[in-house]
């Protein structure tokens, strides 16, 4: 088994934490010696289907600790997991499974109806049971019980994520186990993640900001709670009743929680556990910081830059957070950031360039489509003229942002713009193509 697959987290924390809890969504919970177990159900059951190696698998379920099994059990196979958002509609379901030919899909009992809908003749999984043709998680739990055994290359491909790429279609970004693993190391060594902590699982899996949230809480031994944000009233009692320590969010969750026309928040004493806030998938204001800042009065903030095509490559040190608040910060630990003009030079104090991610955390490529990963992953030598490359390797592959920023005097970044037409709202990135495609349907 290799050392650098999600795998490994597992069966590390099952064997040394069995009793401790690992996940917990309203009344339910589950030990890591229990979650384990579940997952071999599933990872068995989808091994005995005896599809091709590399196999594409489809997620598309509300938020559950089923679907925390599922994503597990995905990456206990040979296969590679698709995280299909719930917010996704039939027909932009039907292209990713179209695009990157996902043969299996597990699914609710909700989202079961979409996937009839559609054109798709490959095995489906339901989470509840719905139909006595179609295998169900209740049923693999009650039969499945064989010993599971299985051997992850760590180099291999994981995961596939969609977003909306150059051409306004949705693109997916390969992501390998080592990938999974090396993003949950870093953020817990410069988050310090304790055994002990909490983490809330209210970001949606469909994107690598909260897959990690996962694999953060398998790597330290800590428990994830899991929650959908519905109204303020219910987040605030998710941070209360599941005692949560760490809180990963995105922007657009700050202005939903702090919401005064839906909910009255409680008395802060009571969110005096979280010791942890981050920020990632927008940029956040002056307000949300200090809104944040009086409700969660022992919180450290940290705001985090991020990219399609690696997992991070900034955050802002929680000191540095009323002094330069629209900073992105410095780049996280193995990675060297650069700032080029048109020219290839490095830009001076100052000066708007393109962001140039060298080092750690860079995926794959997108799938399946080749123009796109030209654009982003170059090679090394594009810095050429502002690092002396001589003896270094030639083959190395960096990524060319497309976000154009600059840095100050003091070397911490500030984002200025991107260099296509994206549009950026609650986390996901929309083409303005869409957009015209929307209205085109829906209005006349």
């Amino acid at each position: 088994m290799s050392i650098n697959c999600i795998r490994i987290l597992l069966e590390n924390a099952a064997q040394t934490h069995p009793d401790k809890i690992a996940l917990v969504h309203n009344e339910q919970q589950l030990s890591y010696a229990e979650l384990l177990s579940r997952v071999n159900q599933v990872a068995l059951y989808l091994q005995e289907l005896n599809l091709p190696k590399d196999t594409r698998v489809g997620l598309y379920a509300n938020k559950d600790i089923a679907q925390v099994v599922a994503i597990l059990a995905i990456l206990s196979t040979e296969y590679i997991l698709v995280p299909l958002t719930r917010l996704l509609k039939p027909e932009q379901v039907q292209y990713i499974i179209d695009d990157c030919e996902i043969q299996c899909v597990i699914t609710d009992k909700l989202k079961l109806k979409n996937i009839e809908e559609i054109d798709f003749d490959g095995h489906i999984i339901s989470i509840q049971t719905a139909d006595k043709e179609i295998a169900s998680f209740e049923e693999i739990f009650k039969y499945y019980n064989k010993p599971f055994s299985c051997d992850i290359n760590g180099h291999e491909n994981a995961v596939i994520t969609y977003s909306f790429g150059l051409t306004g279609t949705p693109k997916g970004i390969v992501i390998s186990h080592r990938n999974l693993i090396d993003s949950a190391r870093v953020v817990s060594q410069y988050l310090d993640l304790k055994e002990t902590d909490v983490i809330s699982g209210l970001l949606i899996f469909n994107l690598d900001y909260g897959l990690n949230q996962i694999f953060c809480a398998l790597l330290n031994k800590a428990t994830l709670a899991l929650h959908r944000f519905i109204l303020p009233e219910d987040f605030f009692n998710h941070l209360i009743n599941d005692t949560v320590s760490v809180l990963p969010l995105m922007p657009v969750n700050i202005s939903q929680m702090f919401d005064e026309d839906l909910y009255v928040r409680p008395s802060v004493e009571l969110f005096d556990r979280v010791r942890i806030i981050t920020s990632s998938g927008g940029n956040v204001t002056t307000q949300m910081i200090e809104d944040c800042e009086k409700t969660y009065r022992n919180a450290r903030f940290f705001s985090m830059h991020g990219l399609t095509e690696a997992f991070r490559s900034t955050y802002l040190d929680p000191s540095q957070i009323k002094i330069r608040p629209d900073s992105i910060g410095k780049a996280i630990p193995d990675v060297e950031l650069y700032v080029i003009d048109d020219e290839g030079k490095e830009c001076a104090a100052r000066e708007v360039g393109e962001l140039i991610h060298r080092g750690g955390y860079i995926y794959r490529g997108f799938w399946n489509a080749p123009e796109d990963s030209a654009e982003r992953f170059k090679s090394v030598q594009i810095l050429k003229h502002a690092v002396n490359l001589e003896g270094q390797l030639t083959d190395e592959i960096v990524v060319a942002t497309g976000d154009y920023v600059y840095k100050d005097e003091e070397g911490y970044f500030y984002f200025a713009y991107r260099r296509d037409d994206m549009i950026k709202t609650s986390g996901f990135r929309v083409s303005p193509f869409e957009v015209e495609s929307v209205v085109k349907k829906h209005l006349p």
